[in-house]
């Protein structure tokens, strides 16, 4: 976590106008881009993450997730959901994550 996090810092100060822009690009998806709900939007990035194995992203979303108001249930249902398609491995660890975040 600490080696992602001086990482996101270097690629700040180095290459600022890149990140801005790439910042602004997810606000306006992410609050102007279409008619889903907030909580809605989290329960797709914590989906996508997970079924991609990006655990820090991951961690990110599940947390966002809950300050939007998901519940414990909504964020591992969409966690049980990426098992059809990205397999039962990567959905057991996004499980695995989830009960971790939350001292399961």
């Amino acid at each position: 976590m600490k080696e992602i996090k001086e990482n996101l810092q270097y690629i700040k100060e180095k290459h600022g106008d890149i990140y801005a822009a790439y910042e602004q690009y997810g606000r306006l998806v992410h609050t102007d881009g279409g008619p889903l709900d907030e909580k809605t939007r989290w329960l797709i990035k914590v989906a996508i993450s997970s079924a991609s194995e990006y655990q820090f992203a991951l961690r990110t979303h599940i947390n966002k997730a809950l300050a939007a108001g998901c519940t414990r249930d909504e964020i591992e249902h969409a966690i049980l959901m990426i098992a059809p398609t990205t397999g039962f491995p990567r959905m057991m660890e996004g499980i695995m994550i989830l009960r971790e975040l939350l001292g399961d």
